[in-house]
């Protein structure tokens, strides 16, 4: 089959099928996705929409359909306007069947609790939001942020830690886990060596400016990785999965 062919009508199971997760998971599987420009940038006026293309809105929303939850940083989810995940009828039905929640949870990573209250985040939501944040975060905003109907977690440090994160989504048994950044975040679970695969849609644009990379940290921590497969549409689009060569527990 030619790989231009997964993103015509009537191969989504197929599709479904080379993003499946790994079968009883015991413990969290971080999948990162990203979008980026062919000359790395990851966004475009701030937002990543602007490197979306139809090949990539079809996995993006596969990728959701298949998850427990979605994680994201508070800076991510207030320049993207994040809202409840959003399932179709017929995805929600897969999900049930499948064994999962009719719809993923959103988990916020927020060390100063910095979340809008009334933001879509927490009105536009059929699930309340996970958010976990740092103990110096400010107890005014938690409380206000609770009320609006968030489950807050508060860590024992002021950051928020990969190991924050994981144990919070472990004691909800949300294993199937899904980042979609931004690139702080994902950076800190690179050097935390807490990722499991990296989903990547290559757009077929250059973009210029000064805006930054996939994944941003202090230090260095190289993970090998291999291929688990490589696709093309016909309007240039490449998306690629990627699988840590080595199991990280």
């Amino acid at each position: 089959m030619d790989i231009a062919t997964y993103f015509t009508p009537g191969h989504e199971d197929e599709l479904r099928g080379l993003y499946a997760y790994p079968e009883n998971l015991s413990q969290p599987w971080m999948r990162v996705n990203f979008v980026s420009s062919i000359d790395g940038c990851v966004s475009v006026d701030g937002v990543s929409h602007g490197l979306g293309t139809p090949a990539d809105k079809s996995v993006f929303g596969i990728l959701r359909e298949l998850c427990d939850v979605v994680v994201v940083g508070a800076g991510t989810a207030r320049a993207e306007n994040y809202g409840g995940v959003q399932i179709s009828d017929a995805a929600r039905a897969r999900r049930k069947a499948g064994g999962l929640a009719p719809v993923p949870q959103i988990l916020v990573v927020s060390a100063h609790a910095s979340i809008d209250p009334e933001s879509r985040l927490l009105r536009d939501t059929e699930i309340p939001p996970i958010l976990v944040v740092g103990s110096a975060a400010d107890s005014a905003a938690i409380s206000a942020l609770r009320s609006a109907g968030a489950q807050v977690e508060v860590t024992d440090s002021p950051n928020v830690s990969s190991g924050d994160i994981d144990r919070a989504l472990s004691a909800r048994k949300l294993r199937r886990v899904l980042c979609e950044g931004g690139p702080s975040l994902f950076g800190q679970l690179i050097e935390d060596n807490a990722v499991d695969e990296l989903c990547i849609t290559t757009s077929p644009q250059l973009v210029g400016s000064k805006v930054g990379r996939i994944s941003l940290s202090p230090n260095a921590m190289p993970t090998s990785m291999h291929p688990a497969h490589i696709l093309g549409d016909s309007d240039g689009t490449i998306l690629t999965r990627w699988v840590r060569q080595q199991p990280r527990r």
